[in-house]
């Protein structure tokens, strides 16, 4: 399995183009955790699961989505609904719930990776607004490895951040 997951593009269309060139067909799937502030029908948005964050206006996208891709089932949520600024207690509560493997969410603009209750959870940061201590454009890749689930993030000229490269162990699929 390998996910393309990426969050707060803010109206930017160019790196989502960008990101679509580059790994449409070569992921299972392409995830955007919401704040794209597109409407669902623009080219830049058609192929990514996408769900509606606190900027996105209109109803065209979900608040979650629940995936199953390849045996593996993903929650994806904006995050501002959960609180995320606060703790992800809320957010791996739901996830517990739903037997999630996967947890993606974005809002902070912070990215992160971590397992929580066998749950990794994960924000790719943002794409064109990043915040926190790493301010770089990033998106991540989430990739099953011999090992468990390697997730990789990756700035927008498609560099990968070696020294964030964290590997989980996964025991599904």
């Amino acid at each position: 399995m390998k996910l393309l997951v990426v969050s707060d593009s803010h109206h930017e269309r160019d790196c989502l183009l960008h990101l679509k060139e580059k790994y449409e067909g070569k992921v299972d799937a392409m995830i955007h955790c919401g704040d794209s502030e597109l409407e669902k029908d623009d080219p830049a948005m058609v192929g990514f699961q996408t769900v509606r964050g606190n900027c996105d206006f209109g109803t065209d996208f979900p608040n979650d989505l629940v995936l199953d891709v390849a045996g593996y089932r993903i929650l994806v949520t904006h995050g501002h609904l959960y609180n995320i600024k606060m703790t992800l207690m809320n957010l791996r509560y739901r996830a517990r719930e739903l037997g999630a493997d996967f947890a993606f969410f974005g809002h902070s603009h912070e990215l992160g990776a971590d397992m929580i209750d066998d749950t990794v959870i994960l924000n790719p940061g943002s794409i064109s607004l990043p915040r926190g201590r790493i301010r770089i454009k990033t998106y991540a890749l989430i990739e099953t490895v011999q090992e468990g689930v390697r997730v990789r993030f990756m700035d927008n000229e498609d560099q990968e951040l070696t020294d964030l490269t964290q590997t989980f162990p996964l025991v599904k699929a």
